[in-house]
């Protein structure tokens, strides 16, 4: 019904428009007690679909990926739409209004999102205090810098993130990757990241022993455009530094063999959906393969159907994520992945 129904007369309007009107009929529907109807439509709960990672136990391996929920205003009511994890952010220590509109662009002949966003966000602290209501599920803290705070105190940035988020999410993600802000990209850069990573490090270890809990598990986001050798980097940065895992990946700058207008594709941004899809599983599978897979992953990047999704957990990924896939096939896109999970395991 969503492909066939919905999402055409959704695609008629402005993309950024669309997000938030469908926000406000999400919540809309939840508090007028619709939430019961689409858990009983696409939440699937049985024991094989669990996932244990980093001393967390999620409840199937498909999550809601960063860029969705910016502003943790809708993660429950978004969970009952049948996702394990849902992670919010990016997340800025101050409020940003992110890049000028127009800003995100729909190219529906690849099945593909153009986003410059710019970390647009209400500012850490307002998440936190929507944070402070009960989750009905795990909840990732996606942080970054603010667009006027240079590199060299990006450092503050994140910690301040940190800081904040630390009682309400269940785990970290650093979001270094994303094309949209000048110059973040270079702290993916070796040195400055695992200055990054480490001061983040040494934080978790303070304030956990400080509030007496478990430390925070920590996730890198990395850019689908790294070479090889900085793929190398990035598993050594990963067993020096301890962090617990990594995002792959982010949205790409490339823009080849695309199908849509050229006015599209020229667009500035960072590229997400099914053309993504083939060098976001090429980079988990070089991951896991390099490392001996001695960490987790979790994938994403144009997954728009459970073979989609059955491919990027066989090249090493333990979970995956949803994006663009969950704007083009619907909520019906991470029942159909958890039932093809379930079909699988019992074979």
């Amino acid at each position: 019904m969503y492909r066939l129904l919905i999402r055409p007369i959704l695609f008629l309007f402005d993309p950024e428009k669309v997000h938030y009107i469908s926000f406000s009929t999400i919540k809309f529907l939840s508090k007028i007690g619709l939430s019961g109807l689409f858990k009983s439509m696409f939440l699937i709960e049985d024991k094989r679909l669990e996932r244990e990672l980093f001393g967390l136990k999620f409840k199937n391996p498909v999550g809601l990926a960063a860029g969705f929920d910016k502003n943790a205003v809708l993660y429950n009511e978004l969970s009952d739409f049948g996702f394990g994890f849902v992670e919010i952010g990016t997340l800025t220590p101050k409020p940003q209004d992110g890049n000028p509109k127009k800003r995100l662009f729909r190219l529906k002949a690849d099945h593909a999102i153009i986003n410059r966003m710019g970390f647009n966000n209400h500012g850490v602290f307002e998440a936190a205090e929507k944070l402070k209501k009960e989750h009905r599920v795990l909840i990732g803290g996606n942080i970054g810098k603010n667009k006027v705070t240079p590199n060299n105190e990006a450092i503050k940035d994140y910690l301040i993130c940190f800081d904040a988020l630390f009682d309400h999410v269940d785990y970290f993600v650093v979001n270094v990757s994303s094309p949209n802000t000048p110059g973040l990209r270079e702290l993916q850069d070796k040195e400055p990241l695992m200055a990054l990573l480490n001061e983040l490090q040494l934080e978790n270890s303070k304030l956990s022993t400080r509030k007496k809990t478990i430390r925070k598990p920590i996730l890198l986001k990395i850019a689908p455009d790294l070479t090889d050798s900085q793929l190398l980097d990035i598993i050594e940065i990963v067993d020096t530094t301890k962090i617990d895992g990594v995002i792959a990946t982010n949205t790409t700058i490339s823009r080849e063999n695309l199908k849509s207008h050229a006015l599209l594709i020229e667009e500035a941004g960072g590229l997400s959906g099914a053309p993504l899809k083939n060098r976001s599983t090429e980079v988990i599978r070089f991951l896991a393969e390099k490392s001996n897979k001695s960490f987790p992953i979790i994938g994403v990047g144009g997954i728009h159907s459970a073979e989609d999704a059955i491919e990027k957990l066989e090249a090493g990924a333990d979970l995956i994520q949803l994006w663009t896939g969950f704007v083009y096939e619907g909520p019906g896109l991470v029942k159909k992945i958890n039932k093809a999970l379930l079909e699988k395991a019992s074979n």
